[in-house]
């Protein structure tokens, strides 16, 4: 692989600036760790570095409002992590708005990806850049490398909306098992109930 270059902010809006080109075959994964002044949040899909756009009040408030209630929720076993990456190959290495992970997974502060057998439910809230990315790619690829929840969130006029969908081990594909608006409740990957109206109500841990 060629060496890799620095992005350099300040230059970034130079109309004589030259962005890195890619090595040959792509970044890998591990290329996340290493490429200097990457953006926050950078996910890699199929090879091609993806940088997010800031987020709506909407988004971070759905994430937010998840995150506490499947922290409050969860089960000893299990753990809640925002916006950490999980390394689906080597080409591959998105990174969710919530992960459900085993609690096994943790290896440490140093830690900077997950693995897919780590990851029980992986969650994407959709916004408007990532359409496509959220509807489409990232559930396949979930999907492929085995993950068995898939929770994807839209907005109805401020509101929530979760699909949900769990692996089909034979077809290696997500079957949809609901769509909730109001309330969410569920039994698996273990018992949930998300008053989903709450979203602008500030949280608090239920344990």
């Amino acid at each position: 692989m060629g060496a890799l270059m620095t992005v350099d902010p300040r230059r970034a809006g130079d109309p004589d600036y030259e962005w890195p080109r890619p090595p040959a075959g792509g970044y890998t994964s591990d290329d996340l760790d290493r490429l200097p002044n990457l953006p926050p949040h950078t996910e890699l899909i199929d090879g091609s570095l993806v940088f997010v756009s800031p987020q709506t009040r909407f988004h971070l408030r759905a994430i937010r409002l998840l995150e506490y209630a499947l922290l409050a929720q969860a089960p000893d076993e299990y753990d809640v992590d925002r916006e950490f990456s999980v390394e689906l190959d080597r080409r591959d290495r998105p990174e969710p708005d919530l992960v459900v992970t085993r609690a096994e997974a943790d290896r440490g502060p140093k830690q900077t990806r997950l693995l897919p057998e780590d990851v029980v439910l992986v969650v994407e809230v959709v916004s408007e850049e990532s359409v496509e990315r959220d509807r489409e790619v990232k559930p396949r690829k979930y999907a492929a490398a085995g993950i068995r929840h898939f929770w994807r969130v839209e907005g109805d006029e401020g509101r929530p909306v979760v699909y949900a969908y769990e692996l089909d081990p034979a077809t290696k594909s997500y079957a949809p098992t609901g769509i909730f608006r109001d309330q969410l409740k569920t039994r698996v990957p273990f018992d949930i109930e998300i008053d989903l109206t709450a979203i602008n109500e500030r949280p608090r841990d239920r344990r």
